[in-house]
């Protein structure tokens, strides 16, 4: 028998509980940093030394942190479901918590780029990217990290797969940051749809959407019971 096609779209949220600062909360990264000084183009043409620091602290961070209970949660209904991630997360923990398909819409920290050549890619060992540190054209190193004012370049596959789900499931994001804040609106209109996060929304015009108001762990114990109702329904 086919599984059905799960299709989750993560957000900063999933990770928060695994410790994994988030951006724009209370308190987040862009309090501290401006995103002008650390995460564009310009910025790293500006100051290298700078935005390969800002990246190389939050891959170090990112290597000490473990998958939460949500992230393990979402590898697990592989077992009665074809499951697709999206993620806007560049941490790691949606595969070492054992998703085996996860597509990262905003890059991956645990790699490197060329600069001169981005199909040039490179799994990182370490925490740091120094400079000096080249590819194979003997170009810098940058974070394999897609920066605000760059294109997406995987947003027409997240889009396809978001056309092809059956159940549709949203964590931990403020839907606030485009194109991908776009994705739910790509899903057909029948397929029933799901948010887990403890923010406000309007999102009265998206068919068949249930809120679960609430952090990723938690949400995920709640959705697993109407998961269970689903599939007895659908057998």
């Amino acid at each position: 028998m086919n599984k059905k096609k799960l299709v989750v779209f993560s957000g900063a949220g999933m990770s928060a509980e695994s410790g994994i600062q988030t951006f724009r909360d209370t308190g987040g990264l862009w309090e501290q940093y401006n995103v002008e000084d650390v995460a564009t183009y310009n910025a790293w043409i500006k100051n290298e030394v700078l935005v390969l620091d800002f990246y190389n602290q939050r891959r170090k961070q990112i290597m000490q942190a473990q998958p939460n209970e949500a992230h393990k949660m979402v590898a697990a209904l592989a077992k009665d479901f074809d499951v697709q991630v999206i993620t806007q997360n560049i941490d790691d923990l949606h595969e070492r918590a054992g998703s085996k398909k996860v597509l990262h819409l905003h890059g991956e920290i645990m790699k490197g780029r060329s600069t001169a050549n981005a199909d040039l890619i490179y799994d990182l060992k370490s925490w740091e990217i120094k400079q000096g540190d080249t590819c194979a054209l003997g170009s810098q190193i940058r974070p394999h990290i897609v920066w605000f004012g760059e294109p997406v370049p995987e947003m027409k596959n997240a889009i396809l797969l978001a056309q092809e789900a059956a159940i549709f499931i949203i964590i931990g994001t403020s839907l606030n940051v485009y194109p991908a804040a776009n994705l739910i609106h790509e899903v057909p209109h029948h397929v029933p749809k799901f948010l887990i996060d403890p923010g406000e929304f309007s999102l009265s015009s998206v068919p068949h959407l249930t809120i679960i108001k609430t952090t990723a762990v938690e949400g995920m114990k709640k959705l697993q019971l109407q998961l269970k109702k689903y599939l007895q329904e659908n057998k």
